[in-house]
């Protein structure tokens, strides 16, 4: 017997600045339909380890992982998250419900002293949290020096501010949806820096049992978006999907589809880099009809498997 949706839902949410503008943005759509939503704010063990890079720690699941205790115990029942912090598998008995309409996918270069990458000098330092964006940044400028900044949107600005880096590199979402777009200096071109998987897009995470509030979750999904990060993921997935593999992905419709359409295009690149910089960055792309799901997880199988035989490794072990 399917569980009725409870009221109030409880969104389950980090509670950095920009995860809970994320939660609020939910629980307002969902206000919308006419249900009454809460919120439950929880440190994440991502939040309290800003000591290591996450690729040493533990990967990307440091920040879901006490929201999935919280649905699990029925203390919440359902977690919003920035997708491209979403572990490639979930763990058994939970499903990403929907994923809601992309905001901008792309890559934010920000600096207090230059205007551009371009711009900076030699052996400046640069700082991201991001295997992908290292390793992307080394092919355009392997004269900089890429340093980790780990900490929540605020912290890594403050200590560009305080001077420890010349530039930093952040998700320009995050940024916009913060009411900062003036911090961004420069927006990357997704084909100079191709974003990660996921990246500009919400997802929302409940327990798999939970049918009737599934059905629910179905009118903030937004198609077109869920069908080209799946493709995205996919690719992340063959490759050991977390964040100790430097790799990138990114989907886009044809110019004039939606996704919904009979021949909809979905073009597909991804990017596979060597960490300690010993080999050429590898490239991938393909393009072709999607429609559903499988078709978006087959499409990023098939960009993967590109990336592999053009010599890409995937992640060792578990994840």
């Amino acid at each position: 017997m399917p569980h009725p949706i409870p009221s109030p839902l409880v969104i389950a949410t980090r509670e950095s600045r920009l995860a809970l503008w994320q939660a609020e943005h939910v629980q307002q759509r969902l206000q919308q339909l006419g249900h009454q939503v809460r919120l439950l704010g929880m440190t994440t063990r991502g939040d309290q380890i800003l000591d290591r890079s996450l690729s040493k720690v533990g990967g990307k699941g440091l920040f879901v992982k006490e929201l999935e205790t919280a649905l699990a115990e029925g203390r919440a029942q359902l977690a919003v998250h920035s997708l491209k912090d979403v572990p490639m598998e979930l763990p058994e008995g939970f499903v990403l419900a929907c994923v809601l309409e992309r905001s901008n996918p792309r890559d934010a270069f920000v600096s207090n002293d230059y205007a551009s990458l371009a711009a900076l000098p030699a052996g400046s330092v640069v700082g991201t949290s991001s295997l992908r964006r290292q390793v992307l940044l080394q092919h355009l400028r392997p004269d900089l020096q890429i340093e980790p900044l780990r900490g929540n949107l605020d912290t890594r600005l403050r200590k560009l501010d305080e001077g420890q880096y010349s530039a930093i590199v952040l998700a320009a979402a995050g940024l916009e949806r913060l009411q900062m777009p003036e911090r961004i200096r420069m927006q990357f071109d997704t084909e100079q820096m191709l974003p990660a998987a996921g990246q500009g897009a919400l997802g929302i995470e409940v327990r798999a049992d939970q049918t009737a509030l599934i059905e629910t979750l179905q009118a903030l999904a937004h198609m077109p978006s869920w069908l080209a990060t799946a493709a995205e993921r996919a690719v992340s997935r063959r490759l050991g999907g977390s964040c100790s593999v430097p790799l990138a992905a990114h989907a886009r419709w044809q110019t004039g589809d939606t996704g919904n359409g009979d021949d909809a295009q979905l073009l597909l690149q991804a990017a596979w880099g060597d960490p300690a910089g010993q080999a050429a960055l590898i490239l991938a792309q393909h393009q072709t009809t999607v429609r559903t799901l499988d078709e978006a997880q087959a499409l990023g199988q098939q960009v993967a498997e590109q990336l592999l035989a053009a010599g890409a490794q995937p992640a060792a072990g578990p994840h």
